[in-house]
């Protein structure tokens, strides 16, 4: 999955007027603080976000003690990733074309004021327990490529993710830099507690 690798379009703003915007995300980054608080298990999530001019680079690596396999497994169950990724509402493989994906998901990322709607259908190409690879093909957003890496560290995995998105509205630089940062490390620290779940569920059989 790209997701949560997890998915993270940066789509179309709903709810709130285009004038306000900025206002709200505002009060959102002054809240940031305390929500990163909460997420105890998420303080070792590297997340780097630049922006440059529409272009939105993302780049995140987290390790995780589970195998290349046990890691992989939730990474690409895209079938049910609603269950441990937020804001996702949608989220299905519709096509399989050998070691290629079409994958559906819509949802809603929220945060404070705030409430972002998207849509995309992405083209994902599988290199088993080591690299997916993801191209938008339509959707809310004006471009989406992803790679993310696995790799064994110890006695756990390196999962390493490289992401360019353009989204089809402006986004401030420095506020619209720190909500990014919130979402992607928060669904991040989902997608590793959804590894770490299986792998103790799994070992209780």
């Amino acid at each position: 999955m790209q997701g949560k690798v997890p998915n993270y379009p940066w789509p179309r703003v709903n709810r709130i007027p285009y004038a306000g915007i900025l206002a709200a995300l505002l009060v959102a980054a002054v809240s940031l603080p305390a929500a990163r608080a909460t997420q105890a298990d998420d303080g070792d999530i590297a997340v780097d976000v630049e922006i440059v001019g529409r272009l939105v680079r993302i780049t995140s690596s987290l390790y995780v003690a589970a195998s290349p396999g046990e890691t992989w497994a939730v990474l690409t169950d895209y079938d049910h990733a609603t269950a441990f990724i937020s804001g996702l509402e949608i989220s299905r493989v519709e096509a399989r074309e050998g070691d290629v994906l079409y994958v559906h998901q819509k949802g809603e990322v929220k945060h404070g004021p705030l409430s972002f709607s998207f849509d995309s259908t992405r083209r994902v190409r599988l290199t088993p327990f080591e690299k997916m690879e993801s191209h938008l093909v339509t959707g809310t957003m004006k471009k989406l490529d992803a790679t993310t890496l696995l790799k064994s560290e110890g006695p756990g995995t390196r999962i390493s993710d490289y992401r360019e998105t353009i989204p089809n509205f402006w986004i401030p630089p420095v506020v619209g830099r720190l909500f990014i940062e919130h979402d992607t490390r928060q669904n991040f620290a989902e997608l590793r507690g959804e590894i770490l779940r299986r792998k103790k569920a799994t070992r209780k059989e």
